[in-house]
């Protein structure tokens, strides 16, 4: 099983079953609305011509729910299954009819090539927010989405989690490192790894974590664990 950080909070895991996206952001989209918040590193546009069978998206702001990116993987295709929460499942059912919108709210479960994937909370500025749970070649991953710590979130959640993928960048309604390290240990994962940090800012998560239990992703590569 491999797994690559797309940057942001985007993920490509795939086996030799299934390839599942969540939240690409492979454009500048967030440029032409924000000047400030312009790429610090450059696409791989060989992440472009994957053709996933499940995308999943966590919420509809802009750089989770990217028409740029979306386009990639839903014009001129078809038979995509897209998880959704309510807010982004609006926007990209505009899509047309080649492809499964699945409306992905907290509670959620929807099975996808013998895969379960579970929505759970998450507490962010967009109310249909959540992450999501599944268990992939015998691990049991947990990508957050878009959240800060809350009680909430971890009532929601009934699964041991192996892998542990959160946010630390602390502004947009996000948890910063330190309230992300208590949420790992909250979690009681074995690995954790963050992420929704360097594209837009300069954080550099190596002079916060002293902890062997995170992973450092680099983008478009092969995360190692």
């Amino acid at each position: 099983m491999k797994i690559t950080w797309l940057g942001q909070a985007g993920f490509l895991f795939e086996n030799q079953d299934i390839k599942i996206i969540i939240d690409p952001y492979l454009s500048d989209s967030c440029f032409k609305v924000n000047p400030r918040s312009y790429r610090r590193f450059p696409v791989d546009e060989s992440f472009l011509k994957i053709k996933p069978d499940v995308i999943i998206l966590t919420h509809g702001h802009l750089d989770h729910t990217d028409p740029e990116s979306l386009d990639h993987y839903l014009l001129d295709k078809e038979g995509v299954t897209v998880l959704a929460s309510s807010n982004a499942w609006q926007k990209v059912r505009a899509y047309g009819p080649m492809h499964n919108y699945v409306m992905f709210n907290e509670g959620t479960e929807f099975t996808v090539k013998g895969i379960t994937f579970k929505a759970v909370y998450a507490e962010h500025s967009d109310d249909k927010a959540i992450g999501v749970i599944f268990t992939l070649d015998k691990k049991t991953y947990y990508v957050t989405g878009d959240t800060l710590y809350n009680n909430k979130v971890f009532n929601s959640i009934t699964d041991k989690v192996d892998v542990v993928f959160l946010p630390i960048n602390g502004v947009g309604n996000n948890m910063n490192i330190y309230d992300a390290c208590r949420f790992s240990d909250m979690i009681g994962a074995e690995k954790t790894v963050p992420c929704h940090f360097g594209l837009f800012d300069e954080i550099k998560p190596q002079e916060f974590i002293k902890r062997n239990d995170f992973i450092i992703p680099v983008p478009f590569n092969e995360i190692k664990f």
